[in-house]
């Protein structure tokens, strides 16, 4: 009994186990069956690597504030982050990955960085 690829169709020589017959057929196979859920992940680690960027930009000493605006104007979005940290006092900082923010008046942010 010949097998054939499962990508392409051509008949498989070599081991009798093997599903592919070349790298370049395994690899467009997984890529076709992941492509979905990966392109969802993909766009938002896109998104947290730019924030990411951006406060490490805006913050190079570790502890800054700057205006909600300034956030804005390069791109930053409030909407995707990793991990919130809420202090004793009931402030809440939202973080992307190190970097922090918190929420001040007159919509200003301070920035910080978490040290490890």
């Amino acid at each position: 009994m010949e097998k054939t690829c499962l990508e392409c169709g051509e008949k498989i020589k070599g081991r009798t186990d093997k599903k592919f017959c070349s790298d370049y057929c395994r690899n467009s196979h997984h890529n076709k069956v992941n492509k979905e859920s990966s392109n969802l992940v993909r766009n938002i680690n896109n998104l947290l690597r730019r924030n990411h960027r951006i406060l490490e930009d805006l913050n190079p000493t570790g502890k800054t504030s700057v205006p909600k605006s300034k956030l804005l104007a390069r791109g930053f979005d409030f909407q995707h982050f990793t991990s919130i940290y809420t202090t004793k006092t009931g402030n809440q900082y939202f973080f992307v990955y190190d970097q922090g923010y918190l929420k001040l008046d007159n919509d200003f942010y301070a920035l910080v960085r978490k040290n490890q």
